[in-house]
């Protein structure tokens, strides 16, 4: 299993770095879209290279923070073969159930630990397309914590502060949910 080094050899930004606490500056689209363009290559040629040294079952994300740009940009791509990926700039969560689960989640910035992370069962989030047009979008069960977990990148936020107070990481050689995917 890669560690948090290897994510970091590979060019993700780790735990302790500022910029993944800072909220990410939204694009002012249209007029930055080929700037938006060129990121998200940057984002999806970040995804393939963390999918060259681990299989994710559950699916996977990365937010511009996380490789360094300090932009609202994030790309989400579920662990069911042949489903495209979802790309997302400037999202926001406009609604949300107040029905919610606890599941494991993970994260590329600091890879070596697991932590129980509650999330809505879905959520309501408002992107804006490259062309500048505003779209709300329904994510839900994994999709949806998969959205939340990166749209929460882009407001500075990691999983683990969104943990119940009290409940702390296990170390990844704990965690015996690999390779298999979430509960709903």
């Amino acid at each position: 299993m890669p560690d948090s080094e290897t994510m970091r050899g590979i060019g993700i930004t780790q735990l302790g770095d500022p910029r993944l606490r800072v909220a990410a500056e939204p694009y002012r689209l249209p007029a930055e879209a080929t700037l938006a363009r060129g990121q998200l290559v940057r984002l999806l040629v970040s995804m393939r290279r963390v999918s060259e040294v681990h299989v994710f079952s559950k699916g996977m994300g990365l937010a511009a923070p996380q490789i360094g740009i300090g932009r609202a940009a994030a790309v989400v791509r579920p662990g069911e073969r042949g489903v495209a990926a979802t790309v997302l700039f400037n999202p926001s969560v406009v609604d949300a159930s107040r029905e919610t689960d606890e599941q494991y989640e993970g994260c590329l910035s600091f890879f070596d630990v697991r932590g129980l992370v509650p999330r809505s069962l879905w959520i309501d989030v408002r992107h804006t397309s490259l062309t500048g047009r505003s779209t709300v979008t329904r994510f839900e069960n994994g999709l949806a914590r998969l959205v939340a977990h990166e749209i929460d990148h882009l407001d500075g936020i990691v999983y683990t502060d969104r943990m119940r107070p009290g409940i702390r990481p296990i170390d990844v050689t704990e965690y015996h949910g690999t390779g298999s995917a979430w509960s709903y």
